[in-house]
């Protein structure tokens, strides 16, 4: 009897559901070629959510997530739920809560250039050599999820002495979640090229003093093996374009990760090409890094690359389908090496009859898989 996998699909909003489609497809050649099955339970997060149940995160979701193998995001958000008022539910308040109730504290970010996009990156090719890297975020504590509020009619807070008002986020860690992310970080190093970049703001933030000493800490006792570099923020978004193949494994905060993963992603020539996986406690969560792009939504032109790469980890971190992922991987270099291109990746060199829309480019992976 045939293996088969819970998948509960996360499609949310903008080109979300388009890009779902293509990993159900993908998913569909894989199973035929591995003879094993996908189930599939559609639940809602985000906008779309907000719109129907007016909030991001319904319990229906939550169940469907804990009873499924693994979780597949593809983007929420947009315009339509933007708001500066605190009372009122955003899109991202779901994508926040899931990970916070699966407890995955662990995002996994893989930046590896495809050779044939090379020339789609907005850096020299010389500058890219070699750039492999993989960013382990910390993805349940610091300014996004501490302490918060805003006050009104605060005195001597507006301009002239005027009252005012006063916002304040607080930036807060505690010593055993350091320790398990920068132990995931070590761990993976040792699979890999043996060297951790840790990245704190630590001439200035207490917060960040507790990480590094927490990571040196755990780096002495268990990881001597590994070399471990210490890097403030702002100097590791400059080394990231300067010199972006020094780094094998970067480990950092919530936000810092967050804003230095998106850097990354031109390194591959497009948000559209950079991946997720958050692994936890819980029921791993697998997304692209891109938004929900509402310019470009229903317009069938959205990269679904970024979400393929994204079952490729999950195929690896949640099924142990590595044969699979491995086809997976190199049907997407195979696709890019033959000259397709979404509209994202092409550049003024790529043939018009080569810029294809996002089914046709699940087409052609999906075509991939089934030859071999």
């Amino acid at each position: 009897m045939s293996t088969t996998y819970r998948i509960c699909l996360l499609p949310g909003d903008g080109i979300g559901p388009e890009i779902t489609a293509e990993a159900v497809k993908v998913l569909g050649a894989i199973g035929a070629r591995e003879g094993v099955g996908f189930e599939f339970a559609e639940a809602l997060l985000g906008g779309i959510a907000i719109d129907e149940t007016g909030t991001a995160l319904p319990d229906a979701t939550l169940e469907a997530a804990h009873a499924a193998d693994a979780v597949l995001l593809a983007a929420i958000g947009g315009p339509k739920w933007d708001t500066t008022d605190p009372d009122k539910p955003r899109p991202e308040q779901g994508l926040l809560g899931i990970r916070k109730a699966l407890g995955l504290y662990a995002n996994l970010r893989p930046v590896k250039l495809f050779a044939p996009l090379a020339g789609a990156s907005t850096l020299k090719p010389e500058a890219l050599e070699g750039v492999d890297m993989l960013i382990v975020r910390e993805l349940t504590g610091g300014l996004y999820f501490g302490e918060r509020a805003r006050e009104y009619d605060v005195p001597e807070a507006g301009v002239g002495g005027a009252a005012g008002q006063r916002a304040y986020d607080t930036m807060e860690y505690r010593e055993f979640e350091v320790e398990r992310i920068a132990r995931v970080a070590f761990e993976a190093a040792r699979t890999r090229r043996g060297r951790v970049h840790s990245v704190d703001k630590a001439n200035v933030l207490e917060s960040s003093r507790m990480w590094r000493e927490v990571v040196h800490a755990l780096h002495a006792a268990e990881f001597g093996d590994v070399e471990l570099v210490d890097q403030l923020v702002d100097n590791t978004a400059m080394q990231l374009i300067r010199w972006p193949a020094q780094f094998d494994v970067v480990v950092t905060e919530n936000m810092f990760g967050d804003i230095l993963s998106d850097e990354a992603s031109m390194l591959t020539g497009s948000l559209g090409m950079l991946a997720s996986a958050s692994l936890g406690d819980g029921t791993a969560l697998y997304e692209p890094s891109h938004g929900s792009a509402p310019d470009i939504a229903g317009q069938g032109i959205a990269n679904p690359l970024a979400m393929l790469l994204s079952v490729e980890l999950m195929l690896r971190h949640s099924f142990a389908m590595h044969d699979a992922a491995d086809a997976l991987s190199s049907a997407i270099e195979g696709v890019l090496a033959e000259g397709w291109r979404t509209r994202d990746i092409a550049d003024e060199e790529t043939p018009a009859e080569r810029v294809v829309d996002t089914a046709a480019m699940g087409d052609l992976v999906a075509g991939r898989l089934g030859r071999a």
